[in-house]
Parts: C-alpha cells; sequence; structure tokens
C-alpha cells in the first residue's frame, strides 16, 4: 500500500465543484484511490458521492492510499503526488 498526506485547500471543502474535479482526477489516473482523514475510515475516492459525504473540509489533513500491486509503484507515488498537489490548490475557484 502507498500513502500520500495532503492538505485541503478549498474553501468550501471537497463538497460540489471541488469534489467533482478530484473525483475525476483520481477516475483519470485508473487507480484504486482511497481517501480518509487520519485514524478515520477510508472511502472510495473514485466515488463523487463517498467523497461529498466523507465531508473533508477546508484545512482538514487526508491520506490518499493506493493498493495495486500490479503497477509500477513510481507511477502510483507520481499519481499520488499529483492528487496531493490538486488538494494543494483552492479547486473552489478553477474554472474546468
Amino acid at each position: 500500500m502507498y500513502n500520500r498526506l495532503a492538505t485541503v485547500a478549498a474553501v468550501v471543502g471537497l463538497h460540489a465543484r471541488p469534489a467533482a474535479q478530484f473525483v475525476g482526477a483520481v477516475n483519470r489516473t485508473g487507480l484504486p484511490v482511497t481517501i480518509a482523514r487520519p485514524g478515520h475510515s477510508a472511502v472510495d475516492a473514485r466515488s463523487l458521492l463517498a467523497v461529498m459525504t466523507a465531508d473533508f473540509g477546508h484545512g482538514c489533513q487526508v491520506v490518499l492510499s493506493v493498493t495495486a500491486p500490479d503497477v509500477d509503484p513510481m507511477v502510483i507515488q507520481q499519481e499520488l503526488e499529483n492528487l496531493a498537489g490538486l488538494l494543494a490548490t483552492d479547486l473552489s475557484n478553477d474554472a474546468e
């Protein structure tokens, strides 16, 4: 399992538009990514409903995780880095 700690920078947290942008990016990776607050149960980051209902607010630290034994570890690490970078931006102000 590969993990990456990230912080949600979107002013509204991962709700509506920011959640949709994040979930879209996760789905483009093709990886089974999960997201969780440290110490809480993970949710499937490929599911908009799961991400929105988990209530990841502004400034919330999250753990992004991937378990994919058949995928090159360098690819997984790069994709997690990209997703963490995306979360570090204010997605609520980005145009799609």
